[in-house]
């Protein structure tokens, strides 16, 4: 249906309904029995904040095996900028879709009571989920105050062990090859290698080369502008902020003296004319198709952020203008952090809200995704047609491969293989099935297959097999304790989200300003920065986030 209203005028009586249904009224657990024969056909609205350009509707290849072994289909709503202000209006409204992926706007819906606990649902309903979790159900919790468990965490696999990269600094192949494949370790040798080649060939096939441009289209920003600026000198992920990994205090990550110097880095850039003068004002549409005509040389940002336009190349036979993924800091002394581990990370997911109409076919469908068969399902496809089974392992046949590397958005919209990931609990890269092969496509050797000639050739010249082999690995870092702070819900109650808008506000106007500005007067205008977030509240939140921080990490590690 278009709208929620009616489901909103009936959730109370519905919830009521199932409920009671159970053996312990209506404050018991549920123990609604499955029916037997084929499963009846249910349709449920779906929002998430995330885009998904390739959703069809269910209508793939996968999406109808789904549909078949669950009678369910989704009605998916997907949201292309965020969805914050969708959210909001949600939860000002109480027009809530039957199943919902927030992701860093949960407290919103949780606050304006939204969300349904789904502990005693998985207790009864969802044997897949709680072999799925395991000793990790601890931290699906919301909260020390609130421990109902709200969302199923899907940005976040189980036991994930990665085995490649897809961020980092990017350098086209053809670049690269040219220059005799040089040293890619520092901002100055990233900066001289596009410098060289560009002041070599200042066009391309009749355009202007761009050494290097960025995407700061609205929440983008953060993806190629401002996260690489703690990653290039030496900090993990944590969103917005730095968390000291002594005492958990958090701060702004744009107050380390470090990250002024990678900003400085950038403004030089810009005034050197090597980053595009389009960056700051063109759209993310722009930014790929730029990236699409192959005359982009240099991109700092995640390979998802951009895989349209290489999808685009590759099917034109251009594989040599793709990127590379290299982990460059400020200087050598610094170690890129994209790889230190997590442990499992709760936080952002997939709800059920107070107007769906029947949560246990609900919770049944998220638990048949997270079965064996259903994440062989979402992973692989379906057997003799995406994949084979040779001597008892599954295997990838060529021409099948060959669509999925030069042709894969087309690919995943007619197969459907990859769509449905953030839709239950999953199992992550490495971890393999009851048959001994891995649940997912991303292990070694079928890595190593998806790669194009012309990435065998660059990491044939660095020594290197996958993209992960240039990046320090997790081997060389300590455990997070509090795993990623930006997935943490904040409270809706206080002033803290008020404050973290002002600073984004300051930041997203700030940091452009400064990049672009002249060398003598970029001092003045980040400093200006950091006094204007404090001005704004910045200390206040920062001590607010801290106390989060301090009490994820007791509820995470409490017995």
């Amino acid at each position: 249906m278009s709208s929620f209203k009616m489901k909103v005028a009936l959730a109370p009586v519905l919830a009521l309904l199932v409920l009671t249904a159970c053996d312990g009224g209506v404050g018991g657990k549920t123990s609604l029995k499955n029916t037997s024969g084929p499963p009846s056909p249910l349709t449920f609205d779906f929002f998430s904040v995330d885009p998904s350009p390739n959703w069809n509707g269910m209508k793939d290849e996968v999406g109808k095996v789904i549909t078949a072994k669950t009678g369910i289909t989704l009605n998916g709503e997907f949201a292309v900028s965020g969805g914050q202000d969708r959210i909001s209006l949600m939860a000002a409204s109480r027009d809530y879709p039957d199943i919902v992926s927030p992701k860093g706007e949960l407290s919103k819906l949780v606050d304006a009571g939204a969300m349904l606990d789904l502990t005693d649902l998985i207790e009864q309903h969802a044997p897949n989920l709680k072999k799925l979790y395991g000793n990790s159900m601890n931290r699906l919790k919301y909260s020390n105050e609130d421990q109902s468990i709200y969302v199923l965490p899907t940005y976040y696999a189980v036991d994930q062990k990665y085995f490649d990269a897809g961020g980092g600094f990017g350098i086209q192949h053809r670049v690269l090859k040219e220059l005799g494949y040089p040293k890619v370790r520092t901002l100055q040798d990233y900066e001289n290698i596009l410098r060289a080649y560009s002041e070599k060939h200042p066009m391309t096939d009749g355009q202007p080369t761009i050494p290097l441009t960025l995407d700061a289209d609205n929440w983008r920003i953060m993806i190629t502008v401002t996260n690489p600026a703690f990653l290039a000198t030496g900090a993990p992920d944590d969103g917005e902020y730095y968390i000291d990994p002594v005492t958990y205090e958090a701060k702004l990550h744009y107050k380390r003296p470090e990250e002024k110097e990678y900003f400085r880095w950038l403004n030089r850039m810009y005034n050197e004319g090597l980053l595009d003068q389009e960056s700051f004002v063109q759209k993310s549409d722009q930014y790929k198709s730029k990236i699409a005509s192959g005359r982009v040389l240099g991109l700092i940002d995640q390979d998802w952020g951009y895989a349209d336009a290489e999808d685009a190349l590759k099917s034109a036979g251009r594989a040599e203008a793709t990127y590379s993924h290299f982990p460059v800091t400020l200087s050598e002394d610094m170690k890129d952090h994209s790889f230190q581990d997590t442990g499992f990370v709760s936080g952002w997911g997939i709800g059920i809200t107070t107007s769906n109409p029947d949560p246990v076919r609900t919770i049944q469908f998220f638990d048949y995704l997270a079965s064996e068969e259903g994440q062989i399902l979402m992973n692989w496809g379906i057997q003799g047609k995406h994949y084979e089974i040779k001597d008892g392992k599954r295997v990838i046949p060529a021409e099948v491969q060959d669509q999925k590397t030069n042709h894969a958005s087309a690919f995943q919209r007619e197969s459907g293989i990859g769509l449905y990931k953030n839709m239950s609990g999953r199992y992550g890269d490495g971890v393999k099935d009851s048959t001994n092969n891995y649940y997912t496509t991303n292990f070694p050797e079928q890595i190593k297959a998806s790669y194009t000639q012309a990435e065998k050739e660059t990491l044939q010249a660095y020594g290197a097999s996958t993209w992960k082999d240039l990046f320090p690995n997790e081997e060389e870092f300590p455990v997070k304790p509090w795993g990623a702070a930006y997935n943490m819900p904040t409270p809706g109650d206080s002033d803290y989200n008020v404050i973290f808008q002002k600073t984004q506000d300051i930041i997203r106007k700030r940091i452009p300003e400064a990049v672009l500005s002249s060398p003598d007067q970029f001092d003045a205008i980040y400093d200006g920065l950091i006094a204007e977030l404090n001005q704004a509240g910045a200390e206040k939140m920062e001590k607010q986030y801290t106390i989060l921080i301090q009490n994820r990490v007791r509820l995470w590690n409490a017995d």
